[in-house]
């Protein structure tokens, strides 16, 4: 999540900021970052109206059949009720303060197996220190601050001028600065260095964390309070194995799944995407492989790959790259170029049906680009597979069903480039028809082929 724009929250904090109410007030098991309002704005939510598929429960694989991987797509308020549910769960066994249950959870990546597997392992001590936090249970040595009266001015060890021991706060480790110092301090780590869950104690040589109570009691900036919302509940998500961002830019929503696969899902926004590595979804090809391939499409190296091959036997090398990456910037191209077919169809739509035409005989004009853009992608993607495939039988089956889907989607393609009149549309409709079933049905058997061939294990891999 790039942004905190589009969220608002309020906080309640009437607290005065003095020792006393630093130290004497009872603690609270409900987190603050719970309490707060989140209002959601400007998402920029947007679906290219109605062209883009069902954004479901459901994640669709080979050949888009339905797969038993079910999946939420979550908004930023359900993310927060999220975070604060998981803290209750876990607080219900172990009973803490819950921003400092909060703190422990973050330590373990939200893990609450872990953590309780932890806490009941009989040394929780080593915990807490592991933690950076002060053991609740304990009542701090540290929490009688001097016998000073507080009215009686004591120097703050940060800006070194001197004010009311009312003026004074800190953590359990018992370190006091003054209020404005520790003002200044968040701030700092929170805007400038994009500090969350892990700020520390300003005192030199203190690791103990600082808590969200502490930080929402003495910042009074509501945008930096929003900022350091949106740190804690971003390492929220980041940390989770359950969750992911939606990668599309601008969009705050996160796809929440039952366990963490290699499978595709979809956000409201119509972005689909793989929730393992949080590309496009890329089937055929592994997330591996397609990591390496993106890494090879970046690297400058390759430039001096180019000249290498002019003086090396390594030129055949350099030949079979430029073959496979130019068929995959190909398909990219046209991928991109096809997607903007969906206004061209919306409007040619429209103008059938003010032809007498009902709005269920113009649909296969919408569902041959859907067809189209899908077998564009796995095109696109069959190419890094080939690029890091080893020639057996196998690969021959496979390069066969590529070349096969690849001459379809071209002839689909020309079809759907021509100029539609309502004289030729009973012919080019049945043409249409047939042409985005046939690319539907290669598609499968090509997919189906290689999910087979990763079952049994066929596929044989050049190591790049």
């Amino acid at each position: 999540m790039d942004s905190d724009e589009g969220y608002n929250y309020e906080f309640d904090d009437d607290e005065e900021c003095s020792e006393d109410s630093a130290e004497e007030e009872p603690e609270d098991d409900n987190l603050d970052l719970g309490e707060v309002e989140l209002v959601e704005a400007g998402l920029g939510v947007s679906e290219r109206d109605g062209l883009c598929g069902e954004t479901g429960g459901s994640a669709l694989g080979p050949g888009q059949d339905e797969e038993d991987y079910r999946y939420e797509v979550l908004t930023a308020e359900q993310i927060l009720q999220h975070m604060v549910e998981c803290i209750r769960e876990v607080n219900e066994v172990i009973q803490n303060p819950a921003t400092i249950t909060r703190i422990l959870l973050s330590h373990f990546n939200w893990d609450k197996e872990k953590l309780m597997e932890r806490y009941f392992d009989g040394n929780l001590e080593k915990l807490f220190a592991e933690c950076h936090v002060i053991n609740p249970s304990k009542k701090s040595r540290t929490r009688q601050m001097n016998t000073r009266s507080s009215t009686q001015d004591m120097p703050c060890h940060i800006c070194y001028l001197n004010y009311p021991t009312s003026y004074f706060t800190g953590l359990e480790c018992g370190h006091k600065f003054c209020m404005q110092c520790w003002s200044g301090y968040l701030t700092t780590k929170i805007i400038e260095e994009g500090m969350g869950q892990t700020i520390s104690c300003p005192a030199h040589g203190c690791d103990i964390l600082v808590d969200d109570n502490t930080v929402m009691r003495l910042i009074n900036d509501s945008k930096v309070k929003l900022k350091y919302q949106h740190l804690i509940t971003n390492s929220f998500v980041e940390c989770n194995r359950l969750l992911k961002w939606c990668p599309a830019p601008d969009c705050h929503h996160v796809v929440k799944v039952q366990y963490p696969d290699a499978k595709p899902v979809r956000c409201k926004c119509g972005r689909q995407f793989c929730f393992n590595c949080g590309e496009n979804w890329h089937d055929p090809v592994k997330c591996k492989w397609l990591k390496k391939w993106i890494k090879k499409c970046d690297d400058d190296s390759e430039t001096s790959n180019w000249i290498a091959a002019n003086t090396k036997r390594s030129r055949a090398a350099l030949q079979r790259y430029l073959f496979y990456c130019n068929r995959y910037m190909n398909h990219m191209q046209s991928l991109r170029f096809e997607h903007k077919l969906y206004a061209q169809v919306k409007q040619k739509m429209e103008e059938m049906q003010q032809h007498n035409m009902s709005w269920i005989e113009v649909q296969f004009l919408k569902k041959a680009v859907d067809v189209l853009c899908q077998c564009r992608s796995t095109l696109m993607y069959t190419y890094v597979f080939a690029f890091y495939l080893k020639k057996n039988n196998q690969s021959i089956i496979f390069e066969n069903n590529q070349a096969d889907l690849e001459n379809a989607t071209e002839v689909l393609s020309g079809y759907l480039e021509r100029d539609i009149s309502q004289d030729s549309l009973q012919d080019i409709k049945q043409k249409v028809q047939d042409k985005y079933r046939y690319c539907e049905s290669r598609r499968r058997v090509l997919l189906l082929h290689v999910h087979e061939g990763y079952e049994k294990d066929l596929w044989e891999y050049i190591e790049d």
